[in-house]
């Protein structure tokens, strides 16, 4: 499958994915909104009965003491006047202008004054054409007495009620029952704290719960219809109310935590797909690879065998001794590729055996790069030595660590500018108590976006199909794993068409 149609339906999937995703967050938040404004339209409605019920309380409180005052008063005159009274009964007839019977009630009246009563009114069984008029005046005189004193009894309840300071009128423990059942009526059956203020916001009373957590109020106005002196507020604080908004969604959130175990699954099967065709890719640049390296000494060998079969060839001891040094350096090339591959299988399965041992690396460096001189010499190139360590013991493996400083400098010859003469720095001091060796070149150089790339095993910077560098790709895969056995640090640092510096960092040999 091709790279593009990777990248094409990976994106097409996590565009799906996150858009599923989006659906469900924006699902959610419409719920939780609806559910939000739900929950504040039922606190409302609750707060606005639970003070209506109160005022209604405190109204026919005050309604019945009044009627009680007024049972009390009328008993007391009818004790007083009880023998100066006089009863009468009969019937009386209304009639019309026309002599017409229109209504007959019967009557019975006790009569404190008798004398006062207008005689021409009374009559028994006769019609009375001006009887209507004057019960009407009768009648009307009882409803504005009774109209004044339901006048007095209502100026009692607005007056006298709100002249008493808010802590005397409001019953606490009352207020709390309605607040409890109207907010249950409403459905909204979590626990809540409640305060009560006056205009100024001073606190008239608290419930011993109570804990204010910054979160939101419900506030509602007590005895609004009073003088604004005279008001005070309720509010309503609901500790767990974001539990119980969000309660109404968590069955949404099995679906959420599924949605991104896929995205997060699908994103990792893409990589590992990514992977698995990079190291196709490694995996044939190797092959290509290890064909050319493998290649030339075979050709080598091959050749020295038809030389050696070829009667026309003279078979002098001088020809026969170079034919067989070429077939044995031959050989001893390609089991040292052989080695080299079956070398890092073994670093691969387990960690690498090391006869670990205090060694001077001024001494080792030295002697590789004594070595290596000839090497840069014959490509007309420089190689300076700087060996400015103080303290430049080490515990590491001899063998191992001179193979990581030859392969570093053999990496520098190899990646040379070819129309450059090759300039070699290789320096040692200490820092931070370590050991620090640095191998710079002024090479091609490495792009940035392969740099982190070169310690991975068969990986080789891309140079076409060239193979003018030989290698497996496996000589800074060694390097890498060599240091971190011996519990140290390596790092690139370069910079396209100007050169790579390696620096090493080793901790110092101590005697227990």
């Amino acid at each position: 499958m091709k790279k593009s149609t990777i990248w094409i339906l990976g994106i097409v999937m996590g565009l799906s994915f996150l858009s599923l995703l989006y659906l469900q967050v924006s699902y959610i938040e419409e719920m939780v909104k609806m559910r939000k404004e739900q929950f504040e339209e039922n606190v409302g409605r609750s707060l606005a009965q639970a003070v209506h019920n109160l005022e209604l309380v405190e109204t026919k409180k005050y309604l019945e003491k009044d009627v009680a005052a007024t049972e009390r008063a009328a008993q007391l005159s009818q004790q007083f006047q009880g023998q100066h009274q006089s009863q009468s009964s009969g019937s009386v007839l209304i009639g019309s202008s026309d002599g017409s019977t229109i209504s007959t009630f019967e009557w019975k009246t006790v009569i404190n004054r008798p004398s006062s009563i207008p005689k021409e009114i009374i009559s028994t069984g006769k019609n009375i054409p001006q009887t209507s008029r004057t019960l009407q005046e009768i009648v009307k005189e009882r409803y504005i007495y009774q109209r004044a004193l339901l006048n007095e009894v209502v100026y009692n309840i607005l007056y006298t009620a709100s002249d008493k300071p808010l802590k005397e009128r409001v019953n606490f423990k009352q207020l709390d029952y309605f607040l409890n059942s109207e907010l249950k009526n409403n459905g909204v059956d979590i626990p809540y704290h409640f305060t009560v203020t006056d205009r100024d916001n001073k606190e008239i009373y608290r419930c011993s719960d109570y804990e204010y957590d910054n979160e939101k109020v419900y506030s509602r106005l007590l005895f609004e219809k009073d003088p604004p002196a005279k008001m005070g507020f309720v509010n309503v604080f609901f500790p767990t109310m974001d539990n119980y908004i969000f309660s109404s969604v968590r069955f949404m959130i099995p679906s959420i935590i599924f949605t991104l175990v896929l995205l997060v699954t699908f994103i990792f099967t893409i990589y590992i797909i990514f992977r698995q065709k990079k190291l196709t890719e490694i995996k044939n640049d190797f092959i290509n690879n290890m064909t050319h390296e493998f290649k030339t000494p075979i050709s080598t060998i091959s050749l020295a065998a038809q030389m050696l079969n070829d009667p026309a060839v003279g078979k002098s001891p001088a020809m026969f001794k170079h034919i067989s040094g070429v077939i044995n350096d031959e050989t001893k090339r390609l089991r040292f590729q052989v080695e080299k591959v079956l070398q890092m299988s073994m670093f691969e399965r387990q960690k690498a055996t090391l006869k670990k041992k205090e060694v001077d690396a001024n001494e080792l460096v030295y002697g590789v790069t004594n070595t290596f001189r000839l090497k840069v010499e014959n490509c007309n190139g420089t190689l300076d030595v700087a060996l400015d360590a103080d303290d430049p013991f080490i515990y590491v493996d001899e063998m191992h660590f001179t193979n990581v400083i030859f392969n570093l400098l053999d990496n520098a010859l190899k990646y040379k500018k070819p129309d450059v003469n090759i300039h070699l720095k290789v320096r040692t001091w200490n820092e931070s108590g370590k050991l620090h060796i640095s191998i710079e070149d002024n090479g091609i150089g490495i792009k940035k976006e392969n740099l982190k790339k070169i310690f991975e095993k068969f990986y080789r910077v891309h140079t076409g199909n060239l193979h003018d560098v030989k290698g497996f790709g496996l000589g800074l895969a060694y390097v890498k794993k060599i240091i971190t056995d011996h519990k140290g640090t390596i790092r690139a640092e370069s910079e396209l068409n100007v050169g790579t510096k390696f620096i090493i960092v080793l901790p110092l040999f101590k005697e227990d």
